[in-house]
C-alpha cells in the first residue's frame, strides 16, 4: 500500500507539472521573454512556448499530451480499486461515460461561447477537455474488458490504421503521400459530415476529428502500459530503468516514423503519439525517482496542489483568469510609474497566478477537489 501511495504521489506532481505550464509558466516565460531579439536565446526561449502551426515539435505542444498520458498512468489503478471494492464493470463504464459526458459539456463551456447567452452564437466544439475525456473512455473501456496483450494489439492498431488511412488514402484534391491540412482523410471526412452542419453543430475548431479521437486515446493507454511496468517492477531502480528504456524506444519509433508521417499536434499524428509516449515515459521517470526513490519531495509542492485539482486549475487557466488579472492589477497597476515595462509585466503576470495558486492549495489544504 505504501509503494501504491508514492506512486500517486509522483503521479499527482507529473501531472501538477504540465498544468503549472498552464497555468502561470507560460505566462511567465512569455513575460520574460517580451520584445526578445530574434535568434538570441530568450527568442528561442520563447519560441518552444508556442505551438507549431503544423509539422514539428515544441515544449507547449507537449503539455496536453502529458496530461493525457498522466490521466491513462491512474486509469488502471483507479479501476483495480474500484473492482475491489464491489464495483461491476458495466457500473465503472458506465460512470466513465458519464464522466466523459460532462468533459465534454465543459469543454464545450469554455470554447462553445455559453458564456455569451446567446444561442445564435453557440458552437460545438472539439476542445481539450473533451479530447481528455475520450482518450480516458476508451482507455477504461480497454482495461475493464480486455487482456494485456490485446490492449497492446488494440492500441498498436489504432496507430498503424491511423497512419495507413492518412498516408495511403487519396482524397480530392490531395497529393498521394503528402500530409498536408485538408489533403488527408481526417480532414475530408471532417468536412464531409460535421464541417457541412449549421451552428451550433459547425465549428471553427475540429477538423480532423473523429479520427483523431482514436489516436487521443492511444496516448492515454500509452500511460496505461507505463503503470503496468511500474507494478511489474520489483524495486523502484529497476522500474525508472525500465520507464528511460521504453521512453527511449518509443522516441526512436517517433522519429522513425515521422520520416513518413510527420509530427503534426494539430492532427495528433500516430508519430506524434510515440514522440510525446517517449517523452512522457523519460519524465515519469524522473518524478518517480526524484519522489519516490531519493524522498526529495518538498520541491513539489505547487505541483502537488495542482495535480490534485486539475480541471479546476484548467478552468481557471481558461474561463476564470480575468479577477486575479484584475486583482493584480488593482494592488500593483500603479507601479507602471517606478518599474520598467517588462518587470511591471511580469510583477502583474506573478501576482496573478500566484493568487491561483493560493486558491488553490487552500482548496487541497481544505481536501476540496472538483471531480467531474
Amino acid at each position: 500500500m505504501e509503494a501504491v501511495r508514492r506512486r500517486l504521489l509522483s503521479l499527482d506532481a507529473l501531472r501538477g507539472f504540465a498544468m503549472f505550464w498552464l497555468l502561470g509558466g507560460t505566462a511567465l516565460v512569455r513575460a520574460l521573454t517580451e520584445g526578445a531579439t530574434e535568434g538570441s536565446w530568450s527568442w528561442h526561449l520563447r519560441r518552444q512556448f508556442e505551438h507549431v502551426e503544423w509539422e514539428g515539435f515544441r515544449f507547449y505542444d507537449f503539455i496536453f499530451p502529458l496530461f493525457l498520458f498522466c490521466i491513462g498512468v491512474a486509469v488502471p489503478l483507479s479501476v483495480e480499486k474500484r473492482l475491489s471494492a464491489g464495483a461491476t464493470r458495466l457500473c465503472i463504464l458506465r460512470q466513465a461515460a458519464v464522466r466523459l459526458g460532462w468533459m465534454i459539456f465543459f469543454g464545450w463551456w469554455v470554447n462553445g461561447q455559453l458564456l455569451t447567452w446567446d444561442p445564435s452564437k453557440f458552437a460545438l466544439s472539439y476542445s481539450v477537455l473533451m479530447m481528455l475525456g475520450f482518450g480516458y473512455f476508451m482507455a477504461v473501456a480497454l482495461v475493464l474488458f480486455t487482456r494485456e496483450r490485446t490492449q497492446v494489439l488494440v492500441t498498436a492498431g489504432v496507430l498503424l490504421a491511423y497512419w495507413a488511412l492518412q498516408m495511403g488514402v487519396t482524397v480530392p484534391g490531395s497529393v498521394a503521400g503528402q500530409f498536408a491540412p485538408g489533403g488527408i482523410f481526417s480532414d475530408w471526412l471532417y468536412d464531409q459530415t460535421i464541417g457541412r452542419l449549421e451552428a451550433p453543430w459547425k465549428s471553427r475548431y475540429g477538423r480532423g476529428f473523429p479520427l483523431t479521437m482514436w489516436t487521443h486515446g492511444a496516448t492515454a493507454m500509452l500511460g496505461v502500459f507505463a503503470w503496468r511496468v511500474l507494478q511489474r517492477s520489483s524495486d523502484i531502480r529497476r522500474g525508472v530503468l525500465l520507464l528511460a528504456a521504453g521512453g527511449g524506444v518509443l522516441l526512436l519509433i517517433g522519429w522513425l516514423m515521422s520520416w513518413h508521417l510527420p509530427i503534426v499536434k494539430n492532427r495528433w499524428t500516430s508519430s506524434y503519439v510515440f514522440w510525446c509516449g517517449g517523452l512522457s515515459w523519460l519524465l515519469l521517470a524522473v518524478f518517480y525517482a526524484v519522489l519516490d526513490g531519493l524522498r526529495w519531495r518538498r520541491w513539489a509542492g505547487l505541483f502537488l496542489v495542482l495535480g490534485g485539482n486539475s480541471i479546476l486549475a484548467y478552468l481557471i487557466s481558461t474561463v476564470f483568469m480575468a479577477p486575479f488579472r484584475s486583482l493584480a492589477g488593482t494592488l500593483f497597476g500603479g507601479l507602471s510609474l517606478w518599474l520598467p515595462d517588462r518587470t511591471h509585466a511580469v510583477l502583474l503576470v506573478l501576482t496573478a497566478y500566484a493568487a491561483a495558486w493560493l486558491l488553490l492549495a487552500w482548496l487541497h489544504r481544505q481536501k476540496l477537489f472538483l471531480r467531474l
